[in-house]
């Protein structure tokens, strides 16, 4: 009797590859590689275009078979072969920012490559970034001081212009800096005085002494105000007196005059004269102002300080909120309470919390903390702000409220890799700070939490990744438009979380969909993208590089 059975059939090598798992781990790199490649994509395209916003471009002058001409940038290009343009509806065409919206009425416009009869690049073509109205392209004709011709023609022109320009915008920013900052703070003084009348009527009674008191100290102050502002307003006057009268006339490629006020002119640029080192001055001086100043022209042009400003404070303060509250329910849920029905029933909770949708969040944060909590601070601390303006203080939208708004949304994300870090250390160093007399709360603090703090760390990058991005909830609780006065700032008391605030995430919806030129705004889209982009990186960069030191302290120490 044969014990040894009927032989085995041999393995083949295509079995021998599936057993071994080799078509999955390629199956898994090669989704890998897809996923890295469609996040690099994306994140270059971003890079490319927001990056590109600020480089100067050529102005080329195009004339047209049907005898106009016009002067701007070439933004977009749409070739098409003629075999095709019939099917396509259009020939080969381009589109032009002509910067002549004063006797055009438009700043772009589609021209067909077949109606054009030629293109040069005059060499003194000037692009104008005008305070208001928009950009303007032309030639400068003359500098005009009044009726008096200071300089004429081109080369002369300019160069008269460089000299002339600095000193004009230096006396206008100086009369901005007094209306917006030095009067600013005239006004809130005044304001506060006021209001101390109107809260001690509210405390004893109207017609008290205590009143009287106050209504004294409030005339002492506006007569002092008084003065002030009268010292401002000559200085402000003999800034305005020295500008007015410059003008620089220009001449467009319609064959227009338009004299533009020295002071109006943000900054002017010759681009088919440029070398490399004039563009990159140029294209500097534009991030410059986009990263340092206010916006303009309906947060088309200009700069996003203020936006900036408020994405980092309010996503710092709103870390601030999240960290404490999201690792103490972690520690229960995971060390004190008891496996149960109820404590299931929460774990649900918390992960259907992080899918529900962020609007309901962002109607929840106004309902309850600007109606309910904000009304109530306002009733008990801020009466007489309601009494004398009718206007709340934290009953409406704020920095506050809006962090508090994302706190709760990012709040189940914490909670949930907190409970994951804490679950990853092991039993046995627990049981080893038992053993050596530690006390429940010992042992967290000293034993467990230090070796959770990286995983805890991961959890608050997450949720400051979510929260900077964040615009329905915003839309709701605190965002706005146009919110020059920082929610921090150098006044008393330097934390305004009452204010409302800019938001880089919602001002890319605003720029993009409600820019009334939108073609105009794309390439701006693009930058402030790119910008939250980057400063969300940032964030994140030192959140890891905070979790790394940490993982080096103690994950790599052993019990």
């Amino acid at each position: 009797m044969n014990s040894k059975g009927p032989p085995r059939r041999a393995r083949s090598g295509h079995a021998n590859l599936t057993a071994h798992g080799e078509p999955w781990v390629w199956l898994t790199a090669s989704s890998l590689a897809l996923a890295i490649a469609m996040i690099v994509g994306l994140l270059s395209f971003i890079a490319w275009r927001g990056l590109a916003t600020f480089w100067p471009v050529p102005l080329e002058l195009v004339m047209l078979t049907d005898g106009r001409r016009l002067l701007g940038e070439v933004t977009e290009q749409e070739p098409v072969e003629p075999a095709t343009a019939a099917a396509v509806g259009h020939p080969a065409r381009r589109l032009i920012r002509t910067g002549d919206f004063d006797s055009s009425g438009n700043h772009y416009e589609w021209i067909d490559d077949p109606t054009i009869t030629e293109i040069a690049r005059p060499e003194w073509a000037t692009v104008v970034e005008r305070l208001d109205a928009g950009r303007l392209h032309g030639i400068p004709r003359r500098l005009l001081h009044g009726e008096q011709v200071v300089a004429e023609g081109a080369a002369e022109v300019w160069k008269a212009f460089g000299r002339e320009h600095p000193g004009a915008r230096g006396r206008l920013l100086r009369g901005l800096r007094i209306d917006k900052h030095e009067r600013g703070e005239l006004q809130r003084q005044l304001r506060a005085a006021r209001l101390a009348v109107v809260q001690a009527g509210l405390d004893a009674g109207a017609g008290s002494e205590r009143q009287a008191e106050a209504e004294q100290r409030e005339q002492k102050l506006a007569g002092e105000i008084g003065r002030r502002e009268q010292a401002l307003d000559e200085e402000t006057a003999k800034l305005r007196g020295e500008n007015a009268g410059w003008a620089v006339e220009f001449e467009t490629a319609s064959g227009g005059s338009v004299p533009v006020p020295l002071d109006g002119i943000v900054r002017a640029w010759q681009p088919n004269r440029l070398s490399l080192a004039g563009n990159l001055g140029v294209y500097f001086s534009r991030w410059g102002e986009f990263l340092g100043d206010d916006p303009r022209e309906a947060n088309s042009a200009g700069g996003v300080f203020p936006a900036i400003w408020g994405t980092v404070t309010m996503t710092l303060i709103m870390a601030l909120f999240v960290a404490p509250f999201g690792v103490l329910a972690a520690l229960y849920l995971r060390e004190y309470a008891s496996r149960g029905p109820i404590t299931t029933a929460v774990r649900v909770a918390i992960n259907n919390l992080a899918g529900v949708p962020s609007i309901v969040y962002g109607a929840f944060g106004l309902g309850f903390f600007c109606y309910v909590v904000g009304a109530g601070i306002d009733d008990v601390f801020f009466k007489a702000s309601l009494v004398a303006d009718g206007q709340p203080t934290f009953g409406t939208g704020g920095l506050l409220w809006a962090s508090l708004t994302l706190a709760l949304l990012t709040l189940p994300v914490v909670i949930v890799a907190t409970e994951e870090a804490l679950s990853a250390v092991p039993n046995s160093m627990r049981e080893g700070s038992y053993a050596c007399g530690a006390g429940k709360w010992q042992t967290i603090r000293r034993i467990v939490l230090p070796r959770a703090l990286p995983g805890i760390m991961t959890g608050l990058i997450l949720a400051m990744a979510r929260g900077a991005g964040e615009v329905a909830p915003l839309m709701l609780v605190g965002v706005k438009k146009l919110a020059l006065e920082l929610p921090v700032d150098g006044t008393f008391p330097f934390v305004h979380p009452e204010r409302e605030f800019m938001h880089l995430a919602y001002l890319i919806y605003d720029v993009g969909f409600q820019s009334p030129n939108s073609q105009a705004a794309r390439p701006m889209v693009f930058t402030i993208t790119f910008l939250l982009v980057a400063i969300i990186a940032l964030l994140n960069v030192a959140a890891i590089w905070l979790r790394s030191r940490l993982r080096r302290r103690f994950v790599s120490q052993h019990f």
